[in-house]
């Protein structure tokens, strides 16, 4: 990923406004949802099993719901018209 798009607030705000619908969509499998939900509780509840990762909690939460978003649309493509 380009640090420009990496950076870009029009990506961003389109992360946030999908994380959620795709989380609570029935249409998406509980399986992409938890490749999703456990890194990111895993690494708030135990953020010393990598101590030498300089990234904060919300950077990692940040990085992964791109992550999500972008797999998501990729593997439903119905979704996104939604």
């Amino acid at each position: 990923m380009k640090w420009s798009r990496l950076l870009s607030f029009k990506r961003w705000s389109h992360v946030f406004s999908r994380i959620w619908k795709y989380l609570a969509s029935p249409q998406v499998t509980l399986g992409d949802k938890m490749l999703f939900l456990i890194p990111v509780m895993l690494y708030w509840v135990l953020p010393d099993v990598m101590p030498f990762v300089p990234i904060d909690d919300i950077g990692v939460t940040m990085l992964m719901m791109g992550w999500f978003v972008s797999r998501i649309e990729k593997k439903y493509p119905a979704l996104i018209a939604n």
